[in-house]
């Protein structure tokens, strides 16, 4: 932490994956409008699998869309950058939002890249040998990536969120993404069968982890409702949004 605030907690799993994608960005609008730091911790994780490209993402380029179509995967897009993930059970979402007045070095993308990973890689490190960040976004397992993340930035906070795989079927991401525009050093073009893997660590001791790294100590019970709901019908429910027609 990076002033004398609280970081809240929120472990919430929403029915639908418009709904997730719409909470994170509700929590990042709500810290803004509050004219203060406001930062919380999150945990989700989908029911059934789902594509999700990045904000600029061409998902003719990134996403093999007859498998999701045969898979019935949805794709949908989030607000942040980067490249097409899949997720559902198996893979821990998490998002953080953090103050960029409380912490003016955050309006670095590359310090809040910085910042986030090592915290998450230090606080898994302890728990399983050989965690570090690697390449721009990632973290792995040595060679082995199990978690890829993003940032989105607003003027006083930043919505920092990402992957951490521990039990997915990792073959739904070579039969629904193809090979990402651009690579790591690190993964030396090998395909996802082969760069992928998932954390030997159960969920709830990943969660304890990062909870305890972040000092999110107050549970959050007022999330904000109303606006995941316009989110939703504005914007991460609409077609126009996710084809970005």
């Amino acid at each position: 932490m990076r002033h004398n605030g609280v970081m809240r907690y929120l472990d919430l799993t929403l029915p639908s994956p418009a709904e997730n994608l719409a909470l994170d960005e509700a929590l990042l609008e709500e810290a803004e409008a509050a004219g203060r730091p406001i930062e919380t911790l999150r945990f989700w994780e989908p029911t059934e699998p789902v594509v999700v490209v990045g904000r600029s993402s061409r998902i003719g380029g990134e996403v093999h869309r007859d498998a999701c179509r045969r898979l019935a995967v949805p794709v949908l897009r989030r607000i942040s950058g980067g490249a097409a993930i899949v997720t559902g059970p198996g893979c821990l979402m998490y998002g953080v939002v953090l103050s960029c007045s409380a912490d003016p070095s955050l309006r670095s993308v590359d310090r809040a890249h910085h910042l986030v990973l090592m915290t998450l890689a230090g606080a898994l490190e302890k728990l399983q040998p050989n965690v570090q960040r690697r390449g721009i976004s990632d973290l792995a397992l040595g060679e082995l990536k199990f978690s890829g993340n993003s940032v989105r930035q607003k003027r006083d906070h930043l919505l920092y969120h990402g992957t951490l795989l521990y039990d997915f079927r990792l073959d739904l991401i070579e039969q629904c993404l193809a090979f990402p525009p651009r690579q790591p050093d690190y993964r030396d073009d090998r395909p996802h069968a082969t760069f992928v893997a998932n954390l030997p660590l159960e969920p709830e001791t990943i969660r304890r982890a990062l909870i305890s790294a972040w000092g999110a100590t107050e549970p959050l019970t007022d999330w904000p409702r109303n606006r995941t709901a316009r989110l939703v019908a504005e914007k991460y429910g609409c077609l126009r949004w996710n084809e970005q027609l």
